[in-house]
């Protein structure tokens, strides 16, 4: 087929030069992170920096005021660009100027600045929001928890949509001022150091700032009546923790665990290299759910995770994740045992230091007492799927791979792989098979077969195959470490179902 040619006049091609490349290039950001778990969760076209969050929060109402400025810069050029977010907006400014914006999907704010933006820009975004957190539901979820004197935010692998516009996924890190005001009597409790506090007019203002690359999910906020405890470790870091004053018989047990971060934190800098922040510590509001969290500096605890007791087991693998998950976070969300596996196999290790059963002891007892037909071998660590990134599997099964990892390459190379994949990927993130190639690189040994066995096999290893890794002698007499889990089939992926598995599962 022939086509004309239009030689365009000398005006309009004038007219064309005229058009900024920026403006004839531009094209929307993409409405997600290319996750295949979540793939609304983040989104492209730019990368945040830094999240100055300005807050003010009315328990007795539940309703949250703020106004998120977002400094970033731009990866293409963008026509529009989203943020991840559920809450009521009022007004968008990009570079200072008014900007249309509309909500779609269940948590996407659609961003068009007056002009297009060109790659390479910095940009700064304010996003004036109001809304009840607590009554926005994704699916029947809301990551905002009332409790009786406040409010609190903690959640995987969402969370921050809940209280403040994000790119919301661990790729993109960003440094944080979060400042919250709240009635005179309450406190607030987030991430890294509280740098001030001030009352005026019946509030009371309290700014926290954490100034090294943090993850949007591991960023939280509580709000109550808290009991302070301020100490330092050894090495001089500060470490602050926080206890709601009515959590009852558990007080006294959590109490008695986090009191001991500074011990663990200086314990576990010995196994895994320095500490990556400038901060630490631990809070205990009281909620009803069943899980802790490494939010980055601040772990989030349960009251339930010390109603059996004393439990610094749970310390122990939440400081953990400070490491594995916080320094060294997830490339995508299917590469949940770079976090998971690691903070589980530091348990075992604590234990042994304790004198409570050798990581060896426990492996193999991981292995023995869970029968080859229980459904617990179908799930794979290494890509578990979003309905099972928190099954007892992806813990379990992922500390016994490490347990052969750690057979097969000697002590030595085993604890120089986990401190160069800390000073290799500082304030990054590492895929499952980014850590096989660091591990194979480190001890100079062939190790993809020994990852694909205990990481990526859906049966149970057989008893031949797991003693090519020193695995599995008989398992002592007790509870399965798998009894109760996975019993029923995978369903349909929803929050309210992983809030379950995370109640259920995770420590």
């Amino acid at each position: 087929m022939r086509h004309r040619l239009i030689v365009p006049s000398a005006a309009a091609a004038l007219m064309l030069l005229a058009v900024p490349a920026s403006a004839a290039d531009a094209t929307p950001g993409a409405p997600g992170a290319g996750d295949s778990y979540y793939p609304t969760s983040g989104n492209g076209g730019y990368d945040v920096s830094h999240y100055d969050l300005r807050l003010k929060y009315q328990p007795a109402t539940d309703r949250l005021d703020g106004t998120a400025t977002l400094t970033a810069t731009t990866t293409q050029a963008l026509s529009r660009f989203n943020l991840d977010f559920t809450l009521k907006v009022s007004e968008v400014l990009v570079n200072g100027r008014p900007s249309a914006f509309t909500k779609t999907g269940d948590h996407e704010l659609e961003i068009t600045p007056p002009a297009p933006l060109p790659e390479g820009k910095q940009i700064t975004v304010v996003v004036r929001y109001s809304d009840i957190p607590s009554q926005v539901k994704v699916g029947g979820y809301s990551a905002w928890q009332r409790t009786p004197d406040g409010a609190v935010v903690a959640n995987e692998p969402e969370s921050a949509a809940w209280w403040f516009p994000s790119n919301d996924h661990p790729r993109d890190k960003a440094t944080y001022d979060i400042s919250v005001a709240v009635p005179d009597g309450l406190q607030t409790v987030s991430n890294g150091e509280l740098k001030s506090q001030s009352s005026k007019l019946g509030w009371t203002r309290y700014n926290w700032r954490a100034t090294k690359p943090q993850a949007t999910y591991l960023t939280t906020l509580a709000i109550g009546k808290f009991d302070i405890v301020t100490d330092k470790t050894a090495g001089g870091l500060p470490v602050l923790n926080a206890y709601s004053k009515d959590l009852g018989d558990n007080y006294d047990s959590a109490k008695a665990s986090i009191e001991r971060t500074s011990e663990v934190i200086d314990w576990e800098s010995t196994v895994f290299g320095p500490y990556p922040f400038n901060a630490i510590g631990g809070y205990v509001p009281n909620v009803k759910t069943g899980y802790a969290l490494e939010t980055q500096t601040r772990p989030y605890y349960s009251p339930s995770s010390f109603s059996g007791g004393a439990n610094v087991s749970v310390v122990v693998h939440e400081l953990a994740h400070q490491w594995f998950g916080d320094n060294v976070s997830v490339k995508n969300w299917r590469d949940i045992w770079v976090n998971e596996g690691f903070a589980t196999y530091a348990q075992w290790l604590w234990s042994a230091k304790e004198g409570e059963g050798t990581t060896q002891e426990l492996a193999d007892y991981a292995y023995s007492s869970v029968p080859a037909d229980n459904p617990f071998w179908k799930v794979k660590p290494g890509d578990p799927g979003p309905d099972n990134q928190f099954h007892g599997a992806v813990y379990q099964r992922g500390a016994i791979a490490l347990q052969a990892l750690r057979n097969k390459v000697g002590d030595a190379a085993f604890f120089k792989i986990l401190k160069g994949w800390q000073a290799d990927r500082k304030f990054g993130n590492g895929s499952v098979q980014d850590f096989v190639q660091h591990a194979e690189k480190v001890s100079g040994k062939p190790l993809q077969k020994l990852f694909d066995v205990w990481l990526f096999t859906d049966s149970k290893p057989s008893a031949a195959v797991a003693a090519e890794y020193g695995i599995g002698k008989p398992a002592a007499s007790g509870r399965s470490l798998a009894a109760g889990k996975a019993a029923k089939p995978a369903e349909p992926k929803s929050w309210k179902k992983i809030q379950q598995a995370l109640d259920s599962h995770r420590h």
